[in-house]
């Protein structure tokens, strides 16, 4: 498709792709542009069970070389970034989601590559929350649980975790000095990763604590798969505050 002049687009359950990996990773080999869309990501997608998760896809595709890794959380920044994949290069991949999720940006805002949006940021915050698509959702609920309590909290959404906005995390961690990633995917090669290895470059490492799925899903809702896993509001504002309880402790 893509010789005859066309934009290939591929989509299915992100689970799915696995079985794809050897022609996505011989697809970069022949310096190929395809677009592909994996659906149906992580434990939010609640009864369908583990066999439907997808929980390594990040991590496949931040692996292959030159690829574009897009992780949107609203309609309008899926809408836009499907627009600005077309004209990237290589392999890219947008990591979807299944349920409604609230609109948290304007139809016509700007998501460009590389990029992030801050989305609660104050002079007092003492820890800032990196997160993208579902779990976005979480850390603004859980930000707002922790304001009741005097915890200021930053939330980044994190929306391209590859290229990964460096300099948005150099800053957040220079305020806050302690950055809380949290992902609806496996420990391994998803967005803790993307952040731990911005700061490998020799300058200093802050203080960095990583909430992702390290347990082995069931079939329940998907209010109740987040929790189970530890990555729901609820679970990111006990993080916060041990954090936070430590450091005054120190």
């Amino acid at each position: 498709m893509q010789a005859r002049g066309w934009v290939p687009y591929a989509s299915t359950f992100a689970a799915f792709l696995t079985r794809a990996h050897d022609f996505l990773r011989m697809a970069s080999v022949s310096d190929a542009d395809i677009n592909v869309v994996g659906s149906h990501a992580g434990v939010a997608i609640g009864q369908d069970g583990p066999s439907q998760m997808g929980l390594e896809d990040l991590a496949m595709f931040r692996s292959v070389h030159g690829s574009t890794v897009l992780y949107p959380c609203d309609a309008n920044q899926t809408a836009a970034l499907v627009a600005t994949m077309a004209d990237l290069a290589g392999v890219r991949y947008m990591r979807t989601s299944r349920g409604e999720s609230p609109v948290l940006y304007g139809p016509g805002e700007d998501f460009p590559v590389g990029g992030s949006k801050v989305l609660r940021a104050g002079e007092d915050d003492r820890v800032t929350v990196v997160a993208a698509g579902v779990t976005v959702h979480e850390a603004l609920k859980a930000a707002e649980l922790l304001e009741g309590e005097a915890i200021a909290v930053r939330v980044i959404d994190l929306y391209s975790v590859k290229p990964v906005d460096a300099a948005t995390l150099y800053e957040a961690a220079g305020a806050t000095g302690c950055l809380l990633t949290v992902e609806d995917h496996r420990p391994q090669g998803g967005i803790g990763d993307a952040v731990a290895e911005a700061f490998a470059d020799g300058r200093p490492m802050p203080r960095l604590v990583r909430l992702a799925v390290n347990n082995m899903p069931g079939s329940a809702t998907p209010e109740e798969q987040l929790h189970a896993a530890g990555i729901d509001a609820e679970s990111i504002a006990a993080a916060v505050r041990l954090l936070v309880g430590q450091a005054v402790v120190r």
